[in-house]
């Protein structure tokens, strides 16, 4: 008995070129020691898994033109793309706070960071969501330059535990902090036919809401729990099985992926919270300081424009984009997730 307990347990088989199973995809979570591979996948257009490949780079940095010494903010660190590559304009003078409410990622973060050497005397990472970087700014000071990603990080979709994506089992949680709030499996058990309309509609402009969001509550009526990514996809599958033959399959998915976009805005309060990160963002600039906010979703644009169009009229604002900049197409070719992407900018006056 005592040698079958210590009997050696063999190593997963790493199955193909690219593994289905996230757990099983280990030369990509690990891309210190698989540097081959991961090239190889992002050659191919995709985005290995446990990894994220920060958008819009170039124009980010030419806009923020940032200068050694200087002290900014990445309000959503994420993977650390963007941070790494700001970090590198401050050669080492200077100061970067980075925050995120995500504290399963922000600790792999800081820890990769830190093996690149951008330690705590250059960079400063925080477990707090970007509505509250008012507090960092008490301590720390006016910031010369911001940037805030509001995508979803491709860690966290990929990752069946967290249940961002309809692409694989796992529970349907989707909050960025799983230690906060309450989860969209939750957030279905209470809400009533006309809310879940609404928000499906407001979140994600769904054609389909009324049918959707009847499909859902009579299941959790009838006393069925979806609080799977699955069988939340199956529901919505079923309901929209009018759909004509040709135009099912592709129906559905898009479906599916407006349907957990508007479930985890909700259960994030994303649109509050982009709407106070706004409110706040002209008190925690300094003068000539610069902005750029990256957005995923038509909602999200449309408050930027709209606070930065409004902030500059009462001259709060020295300028700010007329225009949309967006990833050129040889990006969008290299990583599909930039496609939505859509970047404006603002100078504090």
């Amino acid at each position: 008995m005592e040698n079958q307990e210590r009997e050696h347990k063999r190593r997963v088989r790493y199955k193909g070129a690219h593994p289905r199973n996230y757990n099983e995809k280990y030369k990509e979570l690990q891309p210190e020691k698989y540097g081959a591979t991961i090239e190889k996948v992002i050659q191919k257009g995709n985005t290995p898994a446990g990894m994220h490949i920060p958008i819009c780079v170039n124009e980010i940095l030419a806009f923020l033109n940032i200068l050694p010494g200087q002290t900014g903010l990445d309000a959503t660190l994420g993977y650390g793309g963007h941070t790494q590559e700001m970090l590198k304009r401050l050669e080492g003078k200077g100061h970067l706070y980075a925050l995120d409410a995500d504290p399963i990622e922000i600790s792999k973060t800081t820890e990769r960071l830190g093996h690149l050497g951008y330690g705590p005397d250059i960079l400063t990472t925080i477990n707090l969501n970007f509505a509250n970087m008012d507090e960092v700014a008490a301590e720390a000071g006016l910031f010369d330059f911001i940037l805030a990603d509001l995508g979803v990080s491709s860690m966290q979709i990929d990752n069946p535990d967290r249940g961002f994506s309809f692409k694989k089992e796992g529970p349907l949680d989707l909050r960025l902090n799983p230690e906060r709030g309450i989860s969209a499996a939750e957030r279905l058990r209470t809400i009533t036919q006309g809310e879940l309309e609404g928000m499906l509609f407001e979140n994600s402009d769904e054609p389909y809401a009324n049918i959707i969001s009847k499909a859902i509550v009579s299941q959790i009526e009838k006393g069925e729990d979806i609080s799977t990514t699955t069988k939340l996809q199956q529901v919505i599958g079923d309901a929209l099985h009018f759909l004509p033959g040709d135009e099912r399959k592709e129906g559905i998915k898009k479906s599916c992926q407006r349907t957990f976009q508007a479930l985890r805005i909700d259960v994030n309060n994303e649109f509050e919270v982009l709407f106070e990160f706004l409110e706040k963002l002209p008190t925690v600039l300094a003068k000539g300081g610069r902005v750029a906010i990256l957005t995923f979703h038509s909602g999200e644009d449309r408050m930027v424009k709209k606070s930065f169009k409004r902030l500059l009229q009462a001259g709060v604002y020295s300028e700010v984009s007329t225009e949309v900049i967006r990833p050129t197409m040889e990006e969008c070719n290299r990583n599909s997730r930039a496609r939505s992407a859509k970047m404006r900018w603002a100078i504090k006056a």
